[in-house]
C-alpha cells in the first residue's frame, strides 16, 4: 500500500507562526520546555516529541483562526485534551502547534426532557455528571480516566460500560469541528434519526483528529438506573471465567458491566488497591442496572451460569462506596500492574474479537505471554470481546521492548477476524492491514488521500505514514499544500 511521507516544517515557517500565536494569544501561546514537554506524550509510553508551541483556545472562532494559520504555514496541528492517552497519540512527532482544548469547559445546554446535552471539548465526563446531579440522568461511558469528552469523541472511546450503553459512536448525536482548512462544520443534531445526506457525525468519531479538531458535542444522556449492585465472582482458571463472558452474552443477560481480570492483574489489583478477602485468580466483575425485580432475576440468571461453569459464590457490592471501591480498582488496572515491577514501562495493547472467538485469543495469548517470558496482565471488556494487555519491559533493555513489541504485534494478528481497535502502536500499525483485511484498508486509504473528486471534501490527501523508529501513533500526512495534520489524544487508562 502506498504512504506518503511527511516532510518536517520549514523552521523558519514554524518560528513566523509561533511569532504570530503568541502575538496573538499572549499568554495563553507557550512556548516553555516544561509545557512543551508535558503536551509531548500521554500516561502511556513517556517517549516525547515536543510541539513547538502550546495554544490554549476558549472558543470554536480561535481553534478555527489557528488551524487556518497553521493551514497556511504547512505546520502539523495536534489536538490535546488531558493527556490520558495511554498509545502516543499526542505525541507531535513532527514538532507543530498543540491546541490544549481544556479552557474550551462548559456545558453548554442541558435538554432532560429530550434525554441530551451540548458540550464543549474539553468537558471531562465526570464534570459533565457533577453538572447533571439533580437530573436524574447521568452519561455512562466510562473509560477509565477523566478523559475529555472531546478526546473520547475523537477516539471512539467505550470503556466498562459499553456492553450495556455503547460506545462514544452510539452516544454522540451531532458535533462542531474545525475542518483542516480552519472552517467550522457542523453535523448532526438532536434528532435522534435522520436519513437526510451523509453520516458526517460518524465519520468523525473515531477518526482520531485526521479529518478535523472536534470543538463541541451533543450527547445522548440516560435515566438513573432505580437500582444497581455490583459482583465479583471468582474461577478456578481463565477458560471457566471467559466461557462464563460468552454464556451470558449468548442468553442475552443486560448486564451493564462484565470485567476480566486475569490472575496476574487481579494479584496487582489486590495489593494496589487493597482489595480484602479476594485471591489472585481469574476474577469477572459484573454489576446490574435496572429496577430491583430486575436487578434480581439478572444477577440470578449470571449467577446459574457462573455457579456451572466452577465460579465462587459471589461477593457483592450494593452501597455506593462499596461499588465505587470496586471500580475504582478496576479502573487502576494499569497503574496496578505497573506496580508489580517498580521502574519498569506499560506497553499497553487493545484488540477485539467476535465473542465465539474470545476463549480461543485469550488463552493463546496467555501462552505467547508465558513463551516471551515477560509480565503481562490481562484486563479487559469481555462482554465485548476486548481484552488489554499491559506489557511490562525494562526501558533501558532494548530486547525486552523487543520482545513487547513482538508480543503486541502477535496479539493484534491472533485472528484474521480480530481487530486491533485503535492504531496507536507500532505493532497494532503493522497489523492493521491484516485485521482490517487488504481491501478495507485500501478504502480508508482512498477516501482519506482524497482520490474520489465526487465527494469535494476538503480535507483532501490524508494518508498513513509509517514512522517505524518511533512506536507511536502513525502520522496522518498531507501529500499536497491542501492540508495539515490534526490528530486528537487517546481516551484514558483502562479503556
Amino acid at each position: 500500500m502506498e504512504t506518503h511521507v511527511f516532510v518536517k516544517p520549514d523552521a523558519s515557517a514554524v518560528a513566523e507562526l509561533v511569532r504570530k500565536l503568541c502575538g496573538d494569544y499572549g499568554e495563553r501561546a507557550v512556548t516553555s520546555a516544561a509545557v512543551r514537554e508535558h503536551h509531548g506524550h500521554g500516561e502511556g509510553l513517556a517517549d516525547s516529541a515536543l510541539p513547538d508551541v502550546v495554544v490554549f483556545p476558549q472558543s470554536n472562532e480561535e481553534v478555527a483562526a489557528i488551524v487556518r494559520l497553521c493551514h497556511l504555514a504547512r505546520v502539523p496541528v495536534i489536538a490535546f485534551g488531558v493527556g490520558t492517552s495511554l498509545e502516543g497519540h499526542v505525541a507531535a512527532l513532527y514538532g507543530g502547534v498543540c491546541l490544549d482544548l481544556t479552557q474550551m469547559s462548559r456545558v453548554l445546554e442541558v435538554n432532560v426532557e429530550d434525554l441530551d446535552c451540548r458540550v464543549q471539548a474539553g468537558v471531562t465526563r465526570e464534570q459533565l455528571n457533577a453538572e447533571l446531579k439533580g437530573t436524574g440522568l447521568f452519561f455512562p461511558i466510562d473509560p477509565g480516566a477523566n478523559a475529555t469528552l472531546g478526546g473520547m469523541a475523537a477516539t471512539r472511546a467505550s470503556g466498562t460500560n459499553a456492553v450495556r450503553y455503547g460506545t462514544m459512536r452510539e452516544n454522540v448525536l451531532g458535533l462542531t469541528v474545525v475542518a483542516a482548512d480552519g472552517r467550522i462544520v457542523r453535523t448532526g443534531g438532536r434528532a435522534r434519526k435522520s436519513s437526510a445526506g451523509y453520516d458526517l457525525t460518524r465519520l468523525f468519531v473515531g477518526a482520531e483528529g485526521t479529518l478535523g479538531v472536534i470543538t463541541e458535542i451533543q450527547l445522548r444522556l440516560y435515566g438513573l438506573p432505580e437500582a444497581i449492585a455490583a459482583a465479583v465472582c471468582q474461577f478456578p482458571d481463565l477458560a471457566s471465567a471467559v466461557n462464563t463472558v460468552i454464556a451470558a452474552m449468548q442468553t442475552g443477560i443486560p448486564v451493564a458491566r462484565i470485567e476480566l481480570l486475569d490472575d496476574v492483574q487481579m494479584d496487582a489489583c489486590i495489593r494496589h488497591s487493597k482489595l480484602e478477602g479476594f485471591e489472585a485468580k481469574p476474577t469477572l466483575f459484573f454489576e446490574f442496572h435496572g429496577s430491583p425485580a430486575g436487578v434480581r432475576e439478572q444477577s440470578a440468571a449470571m449467577q446459574a451460569i457462573s455457579d456451572e461453569l466452577g465460579g465462587s459464590a459471589y461477593q457483592w457490592a450494593i452501597q455506593p462506596e462499596d461499588r465505587n471501591r470496586l471500580w475504582k480498582a478496576r479502573h487502576a488496572a494499569y497503574y496496578a500492574a505497573l506496580a508489580l515491577q517498580p521502574g519498569t514501562m506499560g506497553f499497553a495493547t487493545d484488540a477485539c474479537v467476535p465473542i465465539s472467538r474470545l476463549a480461543d485469543c485469550i488463552l493463546e495469548t496467555k501462552a505467547d505471554i508465558e513463551k516471551s517470558g515477560l509480565t503481562a496482565p490481562i484486563v479487559g471488556h469481555v462482554g465485548d470481546g476486548n481484552f488489554h494487555l499491559v506489557i511490562l519491559f525494562d526501558p533501558n533493555d532494548a530486547g525486552q521492548r523487543e520482545r513487547a513489541e513482538a508480543l503486541a504485534h502477535g496479539v493484534s494478528l491472533r485472528d484474521r477476524l480480530a481487530q486491533a481497535r485503535h492504531v496507536g502502536s507500532r505493532a497494532r500499525r503493522s497489523g492493521r492491514p491484516h485485521a482490517r483485511g487488504q481491501a478495507r484498508a485500501r478504502s480508508v486509504q482512498h477516501h482519506e488521500s482524497g482520490q474520489d473528486g465526487a465527494t469535494g471534501l476538503t480535507t483532501k490527501a490524508l494518508s498513513q505514514s509509517r514512522d517505524e523508529s518511533c512506536g507511536l501513533l502513525p502520522t496522518c500526512t498531507p501529500s499536497t499544500s491542501e492540508t495539515r495534520t490534526i490528530r486528537h489524544g487517546r481516551c484514558a487508562p483502562g479503556c
